[in-house]
């Protein structure tokens, strides 16, 4: 079975299929072997003769197949890229034809972003056989911080926990915007140094001090003054700290506290947690303020948070007065 690293490793080698089917609502990893296989594949000085661009809108399958066919004429292979492929309006058959007998120094992308390919399709059981296949879903929130941290590794470099943790948190779970941050990082970091807080906030624009991570830790300790400073900074920034994502962040939060108290063993939290061993003093710290009872409730008043944000339950817009009012609550528990 193909994965995405894989085919990123058979495509360094120089082992190409025929045709590529890259379909997902993920489109970081779609993007990502199409460039691997141009970087592979067209030599320099040869882009204007051995590779070629199509967009759905503008193409049509014998597009397509007329450019295949055609031998390369400067380098080994061929290259013919089709991009927003999910925009064809006509038949796939002819391609699945084609690919029967594919021109052998010819290498087909096919690019169908935003949602699977229809594996009923004669196209999609035609490259199962001939080429390769792949669909990419989103990543859970919970798997991004080891996506970020094997990102750095193949920068050559290393990042702290509570880095990881603010790029998460600020970034999101969208995959290209993390990595065009990476990237920016890698530019400024030199080598050996390891990024933390400070580096994050100088170059990309997270506080350091005033952000949801900081929040959870000044909730679990019960510093009221310190949570209302935070909660001013976000809601004066909110662009940057969407109340929703706050308000998941700590329910995450509060659901791994509920979890940890039930743990026979505090060893056994990073692994049932999935969280870094650096944050299990955390827990650990906020589980002496905030029972098993009171974290269970914390939930609820998080999610009654939730839905006034969302104009449910007597809702309302303003980001700070729902953050005062809940942590209010919070520390009455």
């Amino acid at each position: 079975m193909h994965t995405f690293e894989s085919v990123l490793a058979q495509i360094k080698k120089k082992q190409f299929a025929p045709f590529y089917l890259l379909a997902g609502t993920e489109a970081f990893f779609i993007d990502a072997i199409e460039k691997a296989l141009y970087d592979e594949v067209v030599e320099e000085g040869a882009k204007d003769f051995d590779y070629s661009l199509f967009y759905g809108k503008d193409t049509s399958p014998m597009d397509i197949i007329d450019a295949a066919k055609r031998f390369p004429m400067l380098s080994q292979f061929q290259l013919i890229v089709v991009r927003e492929a999910q925009y064809i309006n006509e038949s796939l058959d002819p391609l699945a034809t084609y690919l029967e007998q594919p021109q052998p120094q010819s290498i087909v992308v096919f690019c169908h972003k935003h949602k699977d390919f229809d594996k009923r399709k004669k196209l999609y059981k035609t490259v199962t056989k001939k080429g390769i296949t792949l669909s990419f879903k989103p990543l859970y929130d919970n798997q991004i911080p080891q996506w970020i941290q094997g990102q750095m590794k193949k920068h050559q470099l290393t990042i702290s926990p509570k880095g990881v943790f603010l790029l998460a948190n600020y970034l999101g779970a969208n995959l290209l915007k993390i990595n065009k941050e990476l990237e920016k990082l890698k530019l400024v970091a030199t080598p050996g140094e390891e990024i933390g807080p400070e580096l994050i906030e100088k170059h990309i624009g997270v506080s350091k001090d005033f952000n949801v991570f900081e929040l959870q830790n000044a909730i679990g300790s019960r510093n009221l003054t310190h949570s209302f400073r935070i909660i001013r900074y976000m809601a004066a920034n909110s662009k940057s700290h969407p109340l929703t994502v706050t308000l998941s962040a700590l329910h995450g939060f509060f659901q791994k506290l509920l979890c940890f108290h039930g743990l026979p063993n505090p060893q056994l939290a990073a692994k049932t947690l999935k969280i870094n061993p650096f944050f299990v003093k955390d827990y650990e710290f906020a589980a002496k303020h905030f029972s098993m009872r009171q974290a269970s409730q914390a939930l609820h008043l998080i999610l009654q948070a939730d839905l006034k944000s969302k104009g449910i339950a007597g809702g309302q817009n303003d980001h700070e007065a729902i953050m005062k009012a809940l942590l209010l609550k919070l520390f009455a528990l």
